[in-house]
């Protein structure tokens, strides 16, 4: 092409731009865009509290529940890696965690399970992977005993402290609950500390200084009431009977070095309670799973939502 006919030619397309001649992919590109445009940023719970919404591509919908302490920004690596696979990636701030309102109240499982509910209902959700981290199994598995059920389709325990951590006569594998005790108590007097000396133990080493520390500022981000009453939540809970009870597809996902949730109290139990439930135990894999393993479990994330 010569030079002159270049510009002619630049000239004629900017002007089908500004006329509106746009192409079928722009278009295409276009409603994309307007759709984001209109997806909520917030939802609001049925007792008042505001809570904040990340929710990023498109395709078969997966709501992504944080784990204890943390907000939803957690959940980014992941997303950037699953948006490219033609998925659309939900989380959001727990009440009390991150950008969401931080009410003072309604840390317990039933409050935060109706939260979830809230959020599927406002986004009007449907055929929803769950991905449940950590302590949010209890939020996952309350919800799906309500009217959540009608809105998932599956759900992976990734990390999770269910079915229940704290010994008894009736939950002989649980820990003292001296211990766990104890642990709150350090919180309570000083949880950066606390935090800190944690850390070695959730990454086991292996994501950079960097990355430890930006884990660790999510979480200092939290209200100290959040953190101890969601605590309280997760240790005391009791979630056999709802475990048993699922019916849906469900994949446990779980380290065998996870010091927080040790596989054989948790990832082995839900699977063995569970009807139906696969369980991929990731060799090496601490706690912090999500972002360590990131790239194994993307990849199992998505052949279970495709199969």
């Amino acid at each position: 092409m010569r030079r002159r006919d270049f510009f002619s030619f630049g000239a004629a397309a900017a002007g089908a731009v500004a006329l509106g001649a746009i192409s079928p992919a722009a278009s295409s590109a276009q409603d994309v865009a307007t759709a984001h445009t209109a997806r909520k940023s917030k939802v609001v719970t049925p007792d008042g509290v505001t809570l904040r919404v990340r929710d990023w591509g498109t395709g078969k919908p997966i709501v992504f529940l944080s784990g204890w302490g943390l907000p939803s920004a957690f959940w980014q690596y992941n997303f950037v890696d699953l948006m490219d696979a033609g998925v659309r990636c939900i989380s959001y701030d727990r009440r009390g965690h991150g950008r969401s309102d931080d009410p003072g109240a309604g840390y317990d499982y039933d409050t935060l399970a109706r939260d979830l509910g809230a959020v599927l209902d406002q986004l009007d959700l449907r055929d929803v992977t769950l991905v449940a981290y950590s302590m949010s199994g209890g939020e996952a598995v309350r919800c799906l005993g309500t009217e959540g059920r009608a809105r998932v389709s599956r759900v992976v325990f990734l990390s999770s402290t269910a079915p229940c951590l704290m010994l008894s006569d009736t939950n002989t594998m649980g820990v003292p609950g001296a211990m766990l005790e104890g642990a709150k108590a350090m919180m309570a007097q000083d949880f950066p500390k606390w935090l800190k000396d944690g850390e070695s133990a959730f990454w086991l080493n292996a994501v950079s200084e960097g990355m430890q520390e930006w884990g660790r500022e999510l979480m200092l981000q939290t209200s100290l009431l959040a953190l101890l009453e969601c605590y309280d939540s997760m240790i005391h809970a009791d979630l056999r009977g709802e475990l048993k009870a699922l019916d849906l597809p469900v994949l446990v996902i779980h380290g065998d070095k996870d010091a927080s949730a040790p596989l054989p109290l948790s990832g082995a139990r839900i699977a063995e309670l569970v009807p139906g439930a696969s369980l991929k135990v990731y060799a090496g894999a601490p706690h912090g799973l999500p972002i360590t393993h990131r790239k194994q479990f993307n990849a199992d994330l998505l052949a279970f939502v495709r199969g």
